[in-house]
């Protein structure tokens, strides 16, 4: 067998364990083994197994992800969503579609702490689906708004998939973090277009509410300047050559655990069940790493990549068409895989192909930085659009009594404005680049 055709088989052996629902590290990790052990033989593939998971999971730069994942536990368990979504809620709560649009501000401000979707959307949909539906929202418009604002937990840095992604392709996390604002800003501002362009036309899905009073307004803002704190001196820290952003993690990890027990919402359950919560991701994470990690090492053996680039450049096609057919491959693939697993899969194989354009001038860094962005606005697609929709199954778990189909209906509203903004992205890198060159 040609080493074409082995790699070819791996990731089809993969694809056909998934179809059984075997566990995604399982899935790359037993392609990968056999196909190691077929290239490179027995006393190769033993001292691999020796001492990969050591080299994978010694490496400090992985330190920030349980950090930034304890942040987020505390920020969830510590009730900081609904300061958020009631403040929000008293600023644009009496829009027509207001409360949906306080949902989308809701869930971008509690990325800032977060940096995990599914946390994002289970947290706010808990708080705000219920104030939806009591003032006669449609569960079409409550659900999917919920489902779709949870994805700027992974957009509004801190990003665990950003981190991720700034280990695999060897990046500076804190230019990614940078380089992800401005696009995140961009996803809310649409997400909350597209619910007004809705409710313009369909009133009865979102009615308008009375003005909250000035002194409500007031109340609702004294809640939320613990988190606008948290935030100023995490990435304040950060970008002012404080601390690095593994000790910008610990720091914003404290501060969030703080800020949780001032407000009485931190108990000692919450507590353990934060660290608990913590370890199984990070477990679940590393766990994709040492399965990617085998799978991408057979495959270079086997230097099915390598050919692939090679037809790619030599079918001479425009640098930006080999972008937009890499982000249409990840539309594809988010429908069977989750966003860690993907990144963790394929940044190793199509990062050096991406790094060979020529791509408006831009220099190696710029470059890096701006893919990262594209991968990671794109991946969070497959967390919405069907047939999975991870947060869509989220949402529903919350709302049983909305069809899955209805929320469905109304996510299809929130993908045309990603569409729109990825394409921006695409064609405009600068929306990505100018915070990060400002920053540096």
């Amino acid at each position: 067998m040609s080493g074409l055709s082995l790699g070819f088989a791996m990731l089809g052996g993969m694809l056909a364990l998934m179809a059984l629902r075997v566990p995604i590290a399982i899935c790359m990790f037993v392609p990968g083994a056999m196909g190691y052990y077929l290239v490179a033989g027995e006393p190769a593939f033993l001292n691999l197994l020796k001492g990969s998971a050591y080299a994978r999971l010694s490496n400090y730069d992985l330190s920030v992800i349980p950090l930034f994942l304890l942040m987020g536990q505390f920020a969830t368990q510590g009730g900081l969503s609904r300061a958020l979504f009631g403040f929000a809620n008293a600023l644009v709560g009496h829009w027509r579609g207001g409360i949906a649009m306080a949902g989308v501000f809701a869930c971008a401000a509690f990325g800032t702490v977060c940096g995990s979707s599914t946390a994002t959307c289970a947290t706010v949909t808990q708080v705000a689906l219920p104030e939806m539906k009591r003032h006669g929202y449609s569960g079409r418009l409550s659900t999917a708004t919920m489902a779709a604002g949870g994805t700027l937990g992974i957009l509004i840095p801190p990003s665990v998939v950003l981190v991720v992604y700034a280990i695999l392709a060897e990046q500076n996390i804190a230019k990614l973090f940078a380089a992800a604002m401005i696009p995140g800003l961009i996803a809310a501002g649409l997400y909350v277009t597209a619910i007004a362009v809705f409710v313009r036309f369909r009133p009865e899905h979102g009615p308008a509410q009375p003005r909250r009073s000035r002194a409500e307004f007031i109340a609702a803002s004294k809640d939320v300047w613990p988190i606008a704190v948290i935030f100023v001196i995490v990435f304040g820290g950060i970008y002012g050559g404080l601390f690095t952003p593994t000790e910008g993690a610990a720091i914003g990890a404290a501060s969030t655990f703080i800020t949780a027990v001032s407000k009485r919402e931190m108990s000692f359950e919450a507590f353990k069940r934060s660290f608990l919560g913590t370890a199984e991701i990070c477990g679940f994470i590393f766990m994709i790493f040492l399965g990617a990690d085998m799978l991408n090492g057979a495959l270079a053996l086997s230097q099915m990549p390598a050919r692939v680039a090679e037809t790619v450049g030599s079918l001479a096609l425009p640098p930006v068409a080999v972008i937009v057919a890499i982000l249409l491959f990840y539309v594809v693939l988010s429908s069977v895989m989750d966003e860690l697993s993907m990144i963790i899969l394929t940044v190793p194989i199509l990062f050096p192909l991406v790094m060979e354009l020529n791509l408006y001038g831009l220099n190696d860094t710029d470059k890096a930085v701006w893919f990262g962005i594209l991968v990671l606005s794109v991946v969070e697609i497959g967390l919405i659009a069907p047939p999975v929709g991870l947060n869509v199954y989220v949402v529903n778990s919350l709302a049983p009594d909305v069809p899955m189909s209805e929320t469905y209906k109304g996510v299809f509203l929130f993908l045309a404005a990603d569409v729109v903004r990825i394409a921006l992205l695409v064609y405009f890198p600068f929306l990505s680049l100018w915070l990060m060159r400002l920053l540096s």
